[in-house]
């Protein structure tokens, strides 16, 4: 028999696994995802990605503000859900909408718990160097994606993979994940493992003051720091523009040959010196325009060395 679900979530990085229990014959009782917010430039509410796929799908849709009054939980345990499935739903779930579900509730956290717990696990595993990332999916306690974990995907981090790529890769594996944890829970077969204590670190929250970059820096960490930020908040440098100092957001490059003063610029294909090696630009954005690639880039603002960037 399919499932009775609540679906938690807000993000794109949600959606896929909304869009996989439906398509495997799940019943999703109620979508739970945050209020609209105002948004573009007439600042219109704009309801999340997940409601809008909910409200096509005409799943019923809540947004509380809190999930600690007793009228929120009483409206919680009504659904009279089976489990429930959270996916970046942004709220703590307190310890009344945890026991409401019969078989508990399952988070979906784009990690290899216990490595970055918390609320940027892709860009900062993408920005530490990390050689693998992954999903997995655990059964939710009050803590801080501390749960018993159930099921695992990995994903390689290559030197070509930004917070984007990374971000949509994971969606594809969550969705399916859940899907297959889903079903084990259903047959009576979901193993449940305790987290390790060792290893455990957090990813705090992406502050707007990390993005500019550090020319000193050895080039691969350079380039981990843009393609870990890329494309929000973006990981942006200042380079001499018509005697003006413009800030350039850095979206994409890769290795390059050359050495100089951190943040000189050692070609025409705007390839720039760092502490220790150098990067080739390869995508960036301007202020107020759209991201472009660096040959289209350099047809507008021509860039040549000595020039830095700052």
């Amino acid at each position: 028999m399919p499932l009775r679900l609540i679906f938690m979530g807000t993000p794109d990085f949600a959606v896929p696994t909304l869009l996989e229990l439906v398509a495997h014959g799940h019943e999703i009782a109620a979508v739970y995802t945050r209020a609209p917010k105002p948004a573009g430039r007439g600042m219109k509410l704009q309801p999340t990605p997940v409601e809008q796929e909910a409200r096509r799908l005409g799943i019923p849709v809540l947004t509380p503000s809190s999930l600690k009054t007793p009228e929120a939980q009483d409206e919680f345990r009504a659904h009279d859900a089976d489990a429930a499935v959270v996916v970046a739903y942004g709220m703590i779930l307190p310890q009344a909408i945890l026991d409401a579900p019969k078989l508990g509730c399952f988070n979906l956290h784009a990690s290899l718990l216990p490595r970055w717990r918390g609320a940027a696990p892709i860009n900062r595993a993408v920005m530490s160097g990390d050689a693998e990332t992954g999903v997995m999916v655990m059964k939710m306690d009050v803590g801080l994606d501390t749960g018993d974990v159930a099921m695992v995907e990995r994903l390689t981090i290559t030197d070509k993979m930004t917070a984007s790529d990374a971000h949509d890769a994971l969606a594809r594996l969550g969705a399916d994940l859940m899907v297959r944890s889903m079903a084990a829970l259903e047959r009576g077969s979901l193993r449940l493992t305790k987290q390790s204590e060792a290893g455990v670190t957090y990813a705090a929250k992406i502050e707007k003051a990390e993005a500019k970059i550090d020319w000193s820096k050895p080039a691969p960490a350079v380039l981990r720091h843009i393609h870990g930020l890329s494309p929000f908040p973006g990981a942006w440098s200042e380079v001499p523009v018509d005697g003006e100092a413009a800030r350039v957001k850095l979206l994409r490059c890769e290795p390059a040959k050359g050495t100089g003063a951190p943040g000189t610029l050692l070609d025409d294909q705007l390839t720039i010196a760092c502490g220790d090696g150098a990067i080739r630009i390869v995508e960036l954005q301007r202020a107020g325009k759209a991201p472009m690639k660096t040959a289209d880039f350099l047809r507008g603002t021509p860039l040549k060395p000595p020039l830095r960037f700052s």
